[in-house]
C-alpha cells in the first residue's frame, strides 16, 4: 500500500481539515473522498533466478513467503478491556499494530497495557472511524509511542476529538495514510491483512464507514468489524470476499444495528469477541444478537472476561481471558498437532479442570439469560430514530399499530446532564415527532426543549428515551 512521508502526510491532514469544513457547510454529502497522498511503492524483496539447488531451497525455507508462518512464531491478538469502546493490539515477529484506542479516559490504560506487553514503538495505528469510543484515547498513544504509520478511514468527523487527533499527528510528523477497500496492509509477509471496508461513498452513519480488516495467519483468521452494521454486512456478502473466519470481533459492541443472521452464517465464527462496557446504558450487547452469536460460536465479552488474548501458531489457537486466567486451545480441523491429524475441531482447557469450566459456563449462560430477560428481546415500538448533534434535534418514532401517550416520558443525553420531560403529547401510529433544542411553538410533529444553549455534544453523544416509569426504552448513539 502507499506510504505517506512528511510532506504528503501534512498535505493529507490539511485536506482533511478542509473537508471537515465542507462537511459542516454541505449537508448530506454523498461523494467519496479521494486521497491526495503521493504513493510510494514498498521495496520488493530481491527475486532469485536460475536453477534452485538444495542450498537455495534451504535459504528460501528460512525466509517464509507471504501467508507462510515461520516455525516457533506466534501471532497474538489482544482485545483490550477499555469499557464501552474498542482497542485491539496485534503482535507478531517484533511488529505491532494498534486498532483503535477507546474513549479519552482510556488512553492511559491502553498505553499502560502496551508497556506491559513490552511495546516501545508501534508500526501501524489504525482508527476504524472517528467516534470518540474508538479514537478518544489516541492522543495518549500518539504522544507516548513512536508511530511509524497512522491509517485513517478517510471519512472525517466534525468533532473536536477528531481534530485534536489530526493536530497531534501533524505536529509529530507521523506518516498519515488513507486506506481503501481492496488494499493490503504490509504488516509482515507471513500475516495477510486485507481491507474489506470502507467503500468509496460517504455514509451519514459513520459506523458504516468503519475500517473492516480480515487478518489471516496460516490456517487461522480474524474478522475485525469496527462498528460496521447491517448495511456494511450486506455489502460485504455481495462482494465475493471470503468472510469465513475463526474469530469474529463483533461489530458495534453487539448492538441491534449489526450481526445479522445471514452475516453470522457467512462468517461462521468459532469464537466471537464483544468489546463492551459493564452495565452500559446502551443495552449492549442486545439480547437477540447475543443469542444469535451464542448459537454460532463461543462468546467472550470484555465486560465479563476483561481483556481477551488469542494466540495462534497458524494451525491452532488459544483463547486466554484476563479475568478467569484459563486458556482454551482450539485445533483446526485437518491440521496436524504433535504429529496427529485432527478430523474435527477440539477444545481443551488449560489451568482449569473440565468440570470446573463446565460449571462456569453454565453460570455464565444463566447470567446472560437473565440479562436478556431484563433487556427485553422484543424491539421497542417507540424508539429514537435519529439524532443530529450539529443541528440540535432528536427524532422519536412510533412504529406500533396504535397511538402512544408520551406524557411523563423523558429524553436524556450522555451522563444525564440534560433531561427533557414530554408534556401532553400523543404519538400516533407510524408517526415521528422531532424535538428541537431551542425555543418554538409545539405542534403534533415538532417539540421544543426551550434551551438557550446547546444540549448535544458534537464530539459524540447518545440520546436515551425513558418511559413514564423510568424504564430505558431505546437509545441512539452518534
Amino acid at each position: 500500500m502507499g506510504k505517506a512521508g512528511k510532506t504528503s502526510g501534512s498535505s493529507s491532514l490539511r485536506w482533511i481539515f478542509g473537508f471537515i469544513f465542507v462537511v459542516i457547510i454541505i449537508a448530506g454529502i454523498n461523494a467519496g473522498i479521494k486521497d491526495d497522498q503521493v504513493a510510494e511503492e514498498p521495496e520488493q524483496a530481491a527475486q532469485q533466478t536460475g536453477e534452485t539447488d538444495l542450498a537455495e531451497a534451504q535459504v528460501q525455507a528460512d525466509s517464509p513467503a507471504a501467508g507462510e508462518n515461520p516455525a516457533d512464531e506466534n501471532l497474538t491478538v489482544h482485545f483490550l478491556d477499555v469499557g464501552q469502546g474498542d482497542s485491539i493490539l496485534l503482535k507478531y515477529n517484533g511488529k505491532t499494530m494498534l486498532v483503535d484506542a477507546g474513549e479519552r479516559d482510556q488512553g492511559s490504560e491502553v498505553s499502560a497495557y502496551l508497556y506491559e506487553q513490552d511495546v516501545s514503538g508501534i508500526d501501524y495505528v489504525i482508527a476504524t472511524h472517528p467516534h470518540s469510543d474508538h479514537i478518544g484515547g489516541m492522543e495518549d498513544v500518539l504522544n507516548g509511542f513512536q508511530v511509524e504509520h497512522f491509517i485513517d478511514s478517510g471519512f472525517p468527523h466534525t468533532s473536536k476529538t477528531y481534530e485534536n487527533m489530526l493536530t497531534t499527528i501533524d505536529e509529530k510528523n507521523i506518516p498519515f495514510e488513507i486506506i481503501k477497500t481492496g488494499e493490503e496492509i504490509e504488516f509482515d509477509p507471513a500475516v495477510e491483512i486485507e481491507v474489506l471496508n470502507p467503500g468509496s461513498e460517504y455514509s451519514d452513519d459513520l459506523n458504516e464507514n468503519s475500517v473492516v480488516l480480515k487478518v489471516s495467519y496460516g490456517e487461522v483468521s480474524f474478522l475485525l468489524m469496527g462498528d460496521a452494521g447491517l448495511g456494511t454486512e450486506e455489502k460485504l456478502m455481495g462482494t465475493g470476499y471470503d468472510l469465513n473466519s475463526d474469530i469474529l470481533k463483533v461489530g458495534h459492541h453487539a448492538s441491534r444495528s449489526g450481526s445479522g443472521e445471514a452475516f453470522i452464517s457467512a462468517v461462521s465464527p468459532e469464537v466471537s469477541v464483544i468489546e463492551v462496557g459493564a452495565g452500559n446504558d446502551y443495552g449492549h450487547p442486545h439480547a437477540e444478537v447475543l443469542e444469535r452469536l451464542q448459537k454460532a460460536s463461543r462468546v467472550y465479552r470484555t465486560d465479563l472476561d476483561s481483556s481477551i488474548v488469542v494466540t495462534t501458531d497458524g494451525s491452532a489457537y488459544t483463547v486466554t481471558t484476563q479475568k478467569t486466567g484459563y486458556g482454551e486451545e482450539v485445533v483446526k480441523a485437518g491440521t496436524s498437532v504433535n504429529g496427529t491429524d485432527s478430523s474435527s475441531a477440539s477444545i481443551t482447557a488449560e489451568e482449569t479442570e473440565p468440570e470446573e469450566m463446565e460449571s462456569e459456563n453454565v453460570k455464565l449462560e444463566e447470567t446472560e439469560s437473565e440479562a436478556s430477560e431484563i433487556t427485553s428481546s422484543a424491539e421497542p415500538e417507540v424508539y429514537v430514530s435519529d439524532l443530529n448533534l450539529q443541528e440540535e434535534w432528536v427524532e422519536i418514532t412510533n412504529e406500533g399499530s396504535s397511538s402512544v401517550s408520551l406524557v411523563g416520558w423523558k429524553i436524556e443525553d450522555e451522563g444525564s446532564k440534560h433531561t427533557y420531560v414530554f408534556p401532553s403529547c400523543t404519538l400516533d401510529s407510524q408517526a415521528t415527532v422531532t424535538l428541537y433544542t431551542g425555543e418554538g411553538t409545539n405542534t403534533a410533529t415538532e417539540l421544543y426543549w426551550g434551551s438557550g444553549s446547546p444540549i448535544w455534544n458534537n464530539d459524540g453523544d447518545t440520546a436515551y428515551l425513558y418511559d413514564e416509569s423510568g424504564n430505558l426504552v431505546a437509545s441512539l448513539e452518534r
